[in-house]
């Protein structure tokens, strides 16, 4: 954080040197899209008269302060205007949902939730110049590489004739359009549904509903499966059994006493499906299937892919999560960096301390969780923190802070 506060800092105080070391990068990089046959018209359409946008790079490396609990993610996000108003845009689409349902068997209230999620029903697309935001990613040096792909690959669709670089617009890392693809995204997967000549995922509702069922239908969606369903858990259940990575087959689940909440039994599918807690165990339970990978896919986040689940389901007719939301509060990005590195000074390896809850971190959670008879479910709770908190100064006051090999989980299906 101290580099993009000096950056942007620079760009501020110093913008003449800031602008010349900006057009040096941006000469080269032109003079490499040339050769790789992006026209001249379409660079000086695109990159003309570009300056350095300390905005962007700000957003690019801000990091946020608290995490966000699910019950806390899933209220922002779903509320009964958004179902509402998904419902009455599933009625005035029918047609042309109907016919892409039919093409790739994505289900329209899928790419309705999908659609709602990204941009608020095409409300909210972004404004930014897309190859500005872009150029300005590209030569800050913390992604640049990635930003120079997307950077080229939008130059591309200039030159495709699919729009002009006035209006390719988006949020400020590129993503656009009513689903928000990225420029990578839409040269691999975006398709002109109306069947004008070109790709407008702005303006186009057909070739943004396309695209995003060709995506998904590439991306390896089952048919006829859901991506996720809210469960019962039995009581006694093994806490640790929850998570993303350990798949059962439903049958199985069924025998453990796993019931479906908003149906008489569990859907009868091929594949093989896992329990998620994204409030830990106190909170709502889910089944996640094979379309629940197709999801994360399209965004990494357990709780997009649970909103997108969700969000369906309601537009359906289906209720809102029945379970409480599990235990109140999130801990704040350092509070969570504070817990890594109590956990790994105690022999649980939750990895470099960076704030970010990944399996690592759950893992370590759990190791530690059990060791404690606490209920093993990997969650970063604020109880947890003030567990390890103390658990913690008793070791330090002790003179041991590197605890005997962490225990592993006595459990025939391999579970750590």
């Amino acid at each position: 954080m101290r580099k993009v506060l000096l950056l942007i800092a620079s760009l501020a105080a110093s913008p003449v040197h800031a602008q010349s070391d900006f057009d040096s990068w941006l000469d080269a990089f032109r003079r490499d899209a040339r050769a790789q046959g992006i026209s001249p018209a379409t660079l000086d359409a695109a990159l003309s008269g570009l300056a350095p946008d300390a905005r962007v790079i700000e957003l690019d490396q801000r990091q946020p302060e608290f995490l966000q609990t699910f019950s806390d993610y899933l209220g922002r996000r779903i509320t009964a205007d958004r179902v509402a108003r998904g419902q009455a845009l599933l009625e005035e689409n029918k047609a042309l949902l109907d016919a892409v349902e039919q093409k790739y068997g994505i289900p329209r209230t899928v790419l309705v939730a999908f659609w709602g999620l990204e941009t608020h029903y095409g409300a909210i697309q972004g404004s930014l110049n897309v190859p500005s935001s872009l150029a300005t990613l590209a030569w800050d040096d913390r992604r640049s590489e990635f930003f120079r792909r997307q950077l080229l690959d939008a130059l591309r669709i200039i030159d495709a004739g699919h729009v002009s670089a006035a209006d390719m617009t988006g949020s400020w890392a590129g993503a656009m359009g009513n689903m928000q693809f990225m420029p990578s995204t839409f040269r691999a997967y975006a398709v002109d549904g109306d069947g004008d000549g070109r790709i407008d995922v702005w303006q186009s509702l057909p070739d943004a509903m396309y695209s995003a069922a060709n995506y998904l239908q590439r991306a390896g969606w089952h048919a006829n499966e859901p991506v996720a369903i809210e469960v019962k858990l039995p009581d006694g259940f093994d806490w640790r059994k929850a998570r993303v990575s350990h798949r059962l087959p439903v049958a199985e689940w069924a025998a453990l006493g796993v019931e479906a909440v908003d149906a008489a039994t569990l859907p009868e599918i091929v594949g093989r499906a896992a329990i998620v807690l994204p409030q830990g165990w106190q909170g709502p339970a889910f089944m996640v299937f094979d379309n629940f990978d197709v999801v994360m896919k399209w965004n990494r986040s357990q709780n997009y892919a649970l909103a997108v689940a969700q969000l369906s389901h309601q537009l359906a007719g289906g209720h809102a999560v029945s379970a409480s939301g599990g235990e109140a509060g999130a801990l704040s990005v350092e509070q969570l960096k504070a817990m890594q590195q109590a956990l790994n000074e105690m022999g649980f390896d939750a990895g470099t301390p960076d704030g970010l809850p990944g399996p690592r971190t759950q893992t370590a959670i759990r190791l530690y969780q059990a060791l404690h008879q606490l209920p093993a479910d990997g969650y970063p709770a604020p109880s947890v923190l003030t567990h390890i908190e103390q658990s913690h100064a008793a070791a330090a006051a002790a003179g041991k802070l590197t605890l005997a090999p962490p225990p592993t989980f006595a459990d025939p299906t391999g579970l750590p």
